[in-house]
C-alpha cells in the first residue's frame, strides 16, 4: 500500500491527466453522467412515492368508499330507477357475513352555513363516528377528534379543519371551547385538524347520531368507508359487500349502478406496482449507464497505455516490475472513477435541491445515503476492475520491444 502514499505515483497521475485535460474532461464525463442519472432517477422516484403517500397518506391504504345509486335494471317486482337508501342495517350485516372486514363507517354529509360571531361561510358538515379517524387519520392541530360519549349523548359539538379555524377565527383567538352555529344550532368546537389532500379541507364534523337527528335521517346515511383486514383482497372484499347489499335491497346481481364507489386499495395497489417497476427502471437505467461511463473509462485508459508504450518500455527497463506498472494504471482508473463519482454525486443532490425548491409534483425527492454509498462502490468497483485490463496490455509488452515503438 506504500504506492498510495508515493508522491512519485500522484505527480505521474497528474502528468498523465494534464497531458490531455479534454480527453480526461470527456473520459471521466460518462461515469459522471451515470451516477448523475441514477441519483436523479432516485430521487425522482421517491418524489412521487412521497407525492402518493401525502396524497392517500391519512386514508387506510386498503379502504373503498360504498354509497347508493339508482337501479338500472328491474328486479322482483320493482323497476328500474328505484333509489337505494343504505342503513345501519346493512352496516350490522356487513360485519356479520363479508370476511376480511376490519372496519365499516357510515358517513353523512350536507351543505352547511357557518357562523362564527359575525363571519359567515358555507362549508361541508359531515356525520361521522370516532372510527373514522381509524380509516382515515386526523392530524389533530387542537382538541380530540369526536368521541364515543359525544355518539351517545347526541353531543353538539364539532371538530373543524384548519382552513375553517383560519376563515371563521382571528389570529390567536381561542378556538377549542368557542361556538359555532351550523344552520343556526350553536355547536361546541372541541378540535381542530389539518385536512389531507386528499379531503376537502373546509369540513365541520359532528356525531353521527346528531346529525341524524337534526336532518331527520334516522338510520339512513349517504356512503360508507369499509376498510379489509392484512392479507384480504381489497377487491374480493368490495365484490362481497355489493353482493351482499344487493340480496339486501332486492337488486339485481348484474345491476353495476346500484351501488357506487371508489376503491382506494385497488388503486393504491396499482401505484405501488408503478412505483415499483420505477425503481426497477431507475436501477437497471442508472447502473446501465454506470457501466458505460466505466468501459469509456477503459477504453481511454487503453489509448493511454497505447501512446505511453515506449514510456513503459522505459520504466520496465530501469527495474520496474509488472506489478507497479499494474498498479500505477489500475490506481489512475480508481482515482478518475471517484472523481466522476463525487462530482457526479454532488450534482445530482444539487438538483434534486433546485427540484425541491421548486415546488414541483415531487415532494421532497431525496435518496437515502446508503443507497447513494453502495452506488458508489459499484463505481468505484467496476473503475478498479476495467482498469485491470490496460493495466494488463502494459505489462505484456517487452521492454525491448516497447522500446522500439514509435
Amino acid at each position: 500500500m506504500k504506492f498510495l502514499f508515493d508522491s512519485d505515483t500522484w505527480q505521474e497521475i497528474y502528468g498523465s491527466i494534464r497531458k490531455n485535460m479534454t480527453r480526461t474532461v470527456i473520459t471521466i464525463f460518462g461515469a459522471f453522467w451515470g451516477i448523475l442519472l441514477l441519483v436523479c432517477l432516485l430521487g425522482a422516484a421517491r418524489g412521487i412515492e412521497n407525492s402518493f403517500n401525502s396524497l392517500f397518506g391519512d386514508f387506510a391504504t386498503n379502504s373503498l368508499f360504498i354509497g347508493g345509486g339508482r337501479t338500472s335494471m328491474p328486479f322482483k317486482g320493482f323497476q328500474e330507477g328505484k333509489q337505494i337508501s343504505l342503513n345501519i342495517n346493512d352496516v350490522d350485516a356487513i360485519k356479520r357475513e363479508v370476511k376480511g372486514i376490519e372496519f365499516v363507517v357510515p358517513r353523512n354529509a350536507t351543505g352547511g352555513q357557518v357562523t362564527h360571531g359575525f363571519k359567515t361561510a358555507n362549508f361541508t358538515v359531515f356525520g361521522d363516528y370516532p372510527k373514522l379517524d381509524k380509516v382515515q387519520k386526523k392530524n389533530m392541530v387542537y382538541g380530540r377528534f369526536i368521541n364515543q360519549n359525544d355518539i351517545n349523548e347526541n353531543k353538539k359539538v364539532c371538530v373543524i379543519t384548519e382552513e375553517v379555524y383560519k376563515q371563521l377565527y382571528d389570529k390567536e383567538e381561542e378556538v377549542v371551547g368557542s361556538y359555532l352555529k351550523v344552520n343556526s344550532i350553536s355547536f361546541l368546537v372541541v378540535g381542530v385538524y389539518k385536512a389531507g389532500q386528499f379531503e376537502g379541507n373546509t369540513s365541520v364534523h359532528i356525531p353521527f347520531s346528531t346529525f341524524q337527528l337534526i336532518y331527520n335521517k334516522v338510520d339512513e346515511f349517504a356512503w360508507m368507508m369499509v376498510t379489509g383486514k392484512s392479507g384480504f383482497d381489497i377487491e374480493q372484499v368490495e365484490f362481497d359487500v355489493k353482493l351482499l347489499l344487493k340480496n339486501l335491497h332486492k337488486v339485481h346481481p348484474e345491476d353495476n349502478r346500484a351501488f357506487g364507489g371508489f376503491n382506494l386499495g385497488k388503486e393504491i395497489g396499482k401505484l405501488t406496482g408503478f412505483l415499483t417497476g420505477m425503481q426497477f427502471l431507475t436501477w437497471f437505467v442508472g447502473i446501465a449507464t454506470l457501466i458505460a461511463g466505466v468501459f469509456a473509462i477503459g477504453n481511454i485508459l487503453l489509448i493511454t497505455v497505447k501512446e505511453r508504450t515506449k514510456e513503459i518500455g522505459i520504466r520496465r527497463a530501469l527495474g520496474a516490475t509488472p506489478a507497479k506498472i499494474k498498479q500505477q494504471i489500475v490506481l489512475e482508473s480508481v482515482f478518475l472513477t471517484l472523481l466522476a463519482g463525487s462530482f457526479g454525486i454532488i450534482a445530482g443532490g444539487v438538483i434534486l435541491m433546485l427540484i425541491d425548491a421548486a415546488d414541483t409534483f415531487l415532494v421532497n425527492p431525496t435518496v437515502n445515503i446508503p443507497v447513494v454509498l453502495i452506488a458508489f462502490l459499484l463505481l468505484v468497483t467496476l473503475g478498479t476492475l476495467i482498469g485491470f485490463i490496460p493495466a494488463y496490455i502494459a505489462t505484456v509488452v517487452k521492454p525491448i520491444e516497447a522500446l522500439r515503438d514509435e
